[in-house]
């Protein structure tokens, strides 16, 4: 069975990482009002394509993940009506920036969960995932991105293409 195999998690965890990176280069580049449409294309594809193969993991109920997930692309969904069909036009420019920030912060949000998982310093400070330190992580995750959201929204004026 390939889903749920190693090399499975393997290529789902490096399409994150790949997402997480050029949504970063995409929101900072937000700052700069550049609309970096190659970056742009790989963040929401790659975002997409980690959200979506999250549910090739075998499951037998619907888990805090999946709900993630389900919300991720539908928020993605948004994002790519905003950037291409309506071409960042009127509120759509602002639609754009706030589901962009909200995708990415969503993988990262996810990246938090699974390295309290994973690596092997972290597990002991958050066992359940309801310690402090768990919370205090999302917490300032949280944070962040409200305030890397709302510059971009602020500075995010990209001339028409």
């Amino acid at each position: 069975m390939f889903l749920g195999s190693p090399t499975y998690t393997l290529i789902h965890v490096a399409i994150s990482l790949v997402a997480l990176a050029a949504g970063f280069v995409v929101l900072f580049g937000m700052f700069g009002s550049k609309r970096l449409n190659g970056w742009t294309a790989l963040f929401l594809i790659t975002t997409v394509a980690t959200s979506a193969t999250g549910f090739g993991f075998p499951f037998s109920k619907l888990l805090p993940s999946h709900i993630v997930g389900i919300i991720s692309l539908a928020v993605l969904a948004v994002a790519i009506l905003a950037r291409y069909p309506f071409h960042l036009a009127g509120s759509w420019r602002w639609v754009y920036v706030v589901s962009a920030a909200l995708a990415l912060y969503f993988n990262a949000f996810v990246g938090v969960v699974q390295s309290f998982q994973k690596i092997a310093f972290l597990q002991p400070l958050a066992p359940t995932q309801s310690e402090p330190p768990f919370l205090v992580a999302q917490l300032v995750l949280m944070g962040i991105f409200v305030v890397l959201g709302f510059i971009a929204v602020k500075k995010f004026h990209p001339a028409m293409a």
